[in-house]
């Protein structure tokens, strides 16, 4: 539908004349009049009475009134949602059901009056590369692969630590156990079907499994949590790791365990990752709400690679 002759229709049932939608719209009274026909054709209806008085819309002008004036604001969103200093503030997240989402939520809470659009983009390079060309405003990520830096401009900083759990079913051997040392994982196998080679949290995870002496699997393909869960639950070999706030529902059948990991607790490190010249009036109150509520991490108790601590920009 024409957008142009849906802003005329409206113009004129406001103006309740023609020639008075034509100096609002500023264009003559022909093109309203043109715009409107084109519209009723469309239609195949009648929008208006014109008589002496002015115009007035039809009972088929009044039904629609209030469906083109949504129409309208719903065109004027679409716009503002590409256009820069104008869209709601954009924020790529692994996973919309992972824990991530969760913090922007708690932002959206914090903040209500501000909008946002949440997409999903697989890698880090192709989120720091959109951070980078403006296509998004900031993404989450564990900064930075082994090897590589951020590319200049390009900020980052650490906003959440989020301890790992190893799941299991009630046949695994540590099933019963209430917390359990990542070294008594050695020679155990977790199955990662999700784990991409060249992605951040496969890099994570392959370091995890090289310091404690774990293998992790990542056979086989990725038909999403709840296959996952299915087969870790019928299981006496397999495990999987998932995050502690990440949130799960499962069949009560299953009688799956989340097992915290102790002595060292491996915690997955989250950054906040943005471009220092984006403008967008929503991206430092996003920062503040996030590193505000950060505790700092710890010097003990922990373990995460060392390249996951925030990298240095390229030096000029």
């Amino acid at each position: 539908m024409d957008v142009i002759a849906v802003r005329t229709f409206v113009a004129v049932v406001e103006a309740e004349q023609f020639q008075d939608a034509a100096a609002d719209l500023s264009v003559t009274p022909q093109a309203v009049s043109k715009r409107v026909a084109a519209l009723e054709k469309e239609l195949g209806v009648q929008l208006f009475i014109r008589d002496a008085r002015g115009a007035r819309p039809t009972i088929d002008g009044q039904a629609f009134l209030p469906h083109a004036r949504a129409f309208l604001h719903a065109a004027e969103r679409a716009v503002a949602s590409v256009q820069p200093g104008h869209r709601a503030l954009r924020v790529d997240v692994i996973g919309r059901r992972l824990s991530l989402a969760g913090l922007l939520r708690g932002f959206h809470r914090a903040h209500p009056d501000t909008e946002l659009d949440v997409v999903t983009l697989f890698d880090s390079d192709t989120a720091v590369a959109a951070v980078r060309d403006g296509t998004i405003d900031a993404t989450f990520r564990a900064v930075t692969m082994p090897g590589r830096q951020l590319p200049r401009g390009i900020e980052a900083t650490p906003v959440f630590d989020e301890p790992l759990h190893l799941f299991t079913g009630p046949g695994h051997a540590f099933a019963n156990a209430s917390a359990i040392r990542p070294a008594q994982l050695a020679g155990h196998r977790i199955w990662m079907p999700g784990n991409m080679p060249g992605t951040e949290w496969a890099a994570y995870y392959d370091e995890l499994a090289a310091a404690f002496g774990c293998t992790i699997d990542a056979v086989g393909p990725d038909f999403g949590i709840e296959p996952l869960l299915d087969t870790v639950a019928n299981s006496t070999t397999l495990g999987t790791f998932v995050s502690e706030q990440t949130p799960l529902v499962w069949p009560v059948g299953h009688d799956l365990r989340r097992i915290p990991l102790k002595d060292p607790t491996p915690v997955y490190p989250h950054s906040l990752i943005w471009r220092s010249a984006n403008p967008h009036p929503a991206l430092a109150a996003l920062r503040t709400h996030l590193t505000s509520a950060y505790p700092g991490r710890p010097r003990n108790g922990i373990w995460t690679p060392s390249w996951t601590r925030p990298a240095q920009p390229e030096s000029a």
